[in-house]
């Protein structure tokens, strides 16, 4: 498949799908970021040429990906002219309507993972969830993901909502939690390093057990002596007291209904 790509982002996920879809043989002709840093760095890796205006963007490419914030869309995409070429945005949580008004060739790529720069990550094993406006578009999707990842799954964008929704929690909350645990004990004088077993098995154990079944901890059975301690004991850090109670009580409410 020949086709050439244009990266409107340079950002995380543009820079390991970018890198990906390079690596298999794809074209990318052009990377456009907000700053020249970012611009100029992934261009250098996908041996592209870069911009940091809108009005400079190439219509030259077959398949363009909008890898920005959800709120700059319009800012970028209404100075470009891409009527007659493919647009697929990349966020979990913007439907695939957004695109209608720049576009009447449209569709979603939605790589169902975290992504930091400095981190390699191996795409081949990522979910990759497709949509598009029509099948001829869908199929063209497909075949590009399957490209570069082992599970592409068409999911429209209400659904696609929900999984981005359920991604927050797994990823983005827990990692937060990590930094509040990490705060608590670098007040203490005790490295993060010593979670890091904790934390593994504990995402080592949901890949054999349902989650919910793999609770364990003083909310599950609501241990109020212990529970009301830590509460006393976190009171005076930020919010952290009125998180541990709420996820407390989550918890102990779940698995009460569970009996």
């Amino acid at each position: 498949m020949s086709l050439n790509f244009c990266f409107l982002g340079a950002g995380n996920l543009a820079t390991h799908l970018s890198k990906s879809l390079k690596e298999k043989g794809f074209n990318i002709i052009q990377v456009y970021s907000k700053t020249n840093k970012s611009a100029k760095a992934l261009a250098d890796v996908l041996n592209s040429d870069y911009t940091t205006s809108p009005a400079k963007i190439t219509t030259n490419a077959d398949v363009y990906f909008v890898a920005l914030k959800d709120a700059v869309f319009d800012e970028v995409l209404s100075k470009i002219n891409l009527e007659n070429k493919l647009v697929v945005h990349c966020s979990g949580s913007l439907p695939i309507s957004v695109l209608s008004a720049y576009s009447d060739k449209t569709g979603v790529f939605y790589p169902l993972q975290t992504f930091s720069k400095q981190r390699d990550v191996d795409f081949y094993k990522i979910p990759v969830f497709v949509e598009a406006n029509s099948e001829e578009i869908q199929n063209k999707l497909i075949q590009i993901a399957e490209k570069i990842s082992d599970s592409v799954t068409a999911l429209e964008s209400a659904k696609r909502k929900y999984l981005h929704i359920a991604a927050v929690f797994a990823c983005n909350f827990v990692n937060h939690f990590y930094t509040v645990a990490g705060d608590i004990l670098n007040g203490r004088d005790i490295s993060f390093e010593v979670l890091k077993p904790l934390i593994l098995e504990t995402a080592l154990k949901v890949q054999e057990i349902e989650p919910e079944k793999a609770q364990t901890g003083p909310a599950v059975r609501f241990d109020e002596n212990i529970i009301s301690d830590h509460l006393n004991e976190i009171k005076d850090l930020k919010n952290y007291a009125e998180l541990y109670n709420s996820i407390s009580k989550s918890i102990f409410e779940h698995h009460q209904n569970l009996k």
